[in-house]
């Protein structure tokens, strides 16, 4: 039965054309790993704590006196760049773009400076929970399936 036009109302008996692809940002038969959604999602989850972060310290920077206004503003500004740039990085890994690792990887060890200190200085729990998801997206940014996923080398046309 064929599709009714823009301007001709939907009657029942009626289907809707499907599209070929159902993820419109995935060539036909590419399948986004696990590995590559569970990076962005840390990445998301990271980004996120960095945005929250700074609006808490805009908050607290309005509400009592800064040591230094100029280097308090700095700060701020660089909380609110961090958060959105590994914001963009989430979202290009996971939509596939080649270049999205080396950032994810470069952020991930910055993590691991921040992580080792603090579970060297008997903080346990903070220290595990900033170690283990940094050093889970570094064995994943290597792994075969987020290295061709990324590169399309396992079909469909390579990405930036």
């Amino acid at each position: 039965m064929p599709i009714p036009a823009a301007n001709e109302p939907f009657r029942p008996g009626d289907t809707p054309a499907e599209p070929s692809n159902p993820s419109p940002e995935l060539p036909d038969g590419l399948i986004r790993p696990a590995g590559v959604t569970f990076c962005a999602a840390v990445l998301l989850l990271e980004s996120l704590s960095l945005l929250a972060i700074g609006v808490w310290y805009v908050v607290n920077l309005l509400t009592s006196v800064p040591l230094s206004l100029g280097g308090s503003i700095f700060m701020a500004v660089l909380l609110f760049a961090l958060g959105a740039g590994l914001l963009a990085v989430a979202g290009n890994l996971y939509r596939g773009y080649r270049w999205t690792r080396a950032a994810a990887f470069v952020w991930q060890l910055l993590m691991l400076t921040i992580a080792v200190p603090i579970l060297l200085n008997g903080l346990a729990l903070p220290g595990l929970l900033l170690l283990i998801p940094p050093l889970a997206v570094l064995v994943l940014l290597f792994s075969p399936k987020v290295v061709a996923f990324t590169l399309r080398s396992a079909g469909g046309p390579p990405a930036l």
